[in-house]
């Protein structure tokens, strides 16, 4: 329960950091919009490679196979797309962190500087839950459990290579090793963050499922309609700051982690009760 009380503290307080630059959340937003753009033409290419045969009659569409290459790629690509954007963040989030004032095209450009990074990172992390996926889909029950504490495992032991790579410019597999030499010291609190965000979104989500639940039992089509969108919105929003505040988390517990002083914004912080460094 004390790390869960730190994490909720540490939110807060990324939370005044964000509130100081709102634009932060231009970065989710924009990995949103852009992903969005790369599936709709993975659906488009979808529809435009279908074949038709008619037979007695009937006129059925067939799968193209080859876009099954087109879907990986567009998975590499959705990857690249989001790691590159949480590096902006990430970027942003330091240039705060240390005394600055970021900007959009400031966090933006710097995660540009990082793209040898980056890119390789995103491929990398992207085809190791391809793969996961894939051993899930084809395993039973006690399989699906094991992929599942895989992925966990992975996610804990890759949570600060993106702040590795963006702040100390390493590489995809030096900022990999980074983040799990740190494991050590911040394993507590990056399983907590995820615990603690999580409990989060779900809070701030009920209200939204309420709104949906109270209108679609109304009956009526109109409210109905209307509380999907608003709840869909609210969604949306809930989303984009948690993206955010999770980075600015990650930001500073890797320059805590990684310097053994609180950043700025955060020095009332309990980190050095949450951090032993060894």
């Amino acid at each position: 329960m004390g790390r869960l009380a730190n994490t909720w503290s540490l939110a807060k307080l990324s939370w005044g950091v964000l509130k100081k630059d709102r634009e932060l959340l231009w970065m989710p937003v924009l990995s949103f919009l852009v992903s969005a753009v790369v599936i709709a033409i993975a659906i488009a290419l979808t529809f435009l490679t279908l074949s038709t045969t008619s037979s007695h009659g009937q006129t059925t569409m067939e799968f193209n196979p080859a876009m099954i290459v087109v879907y990986i790629a567009a998975a590499l690509v959705l990857g690249v797309v989001a790691v590159f954007f949480n590096g902006a963040l990430v970027a942003g989030a330091h240039e705060r962190l240390t005394g600055g004032d970021p900007t959009v095209r400031s966090a933006i450009g710097r995660a540009f500087a990082r793209i040898p990074g980056l890119v390789p990172w995103a491929i990398i992390t992207t085809t190791v839950g391809l793969i996961l996926q894939a051993l899930r889909d084809r395993a039973g029950w006690l399989g699906r459990i094991v992929t599942s504490l895989l992925e966990m495992a992975w996610d804990v032991v890759t949570f600060l290579t993106v702040p590795a790579i963006v702040i100390d410019d390493l590489g995809a597999i030096a900022g990999l090793k980074q983040s799990a030499s740190l494991l050590r010291r911040t394993w507590g609190e990056n399983i907590a963050a995820r615990v603690g965000f999580g409990l989060l979104g779900f809070v701030l989500i009920i209200p939204a499922a309420i709104v949906v639940g109270l209108f679609i039992a109304s009956g009526w089509q109109l409210l109905m309609a209307i509380g999907i969108i608003v709840a869909a919105a609210w969604v949306a929003v809930v989303m984009v700051v948690l993206t955010a505040l999770n980075a600015i988390f990650q930001t500073a517990l890797y320059l805590y982690a990684t310097t053994g002083t609180a950043p700025s914004g955060f020095e009332q912080a309990p980190l050095a009760q949450t951090f032993v460094h060894k």
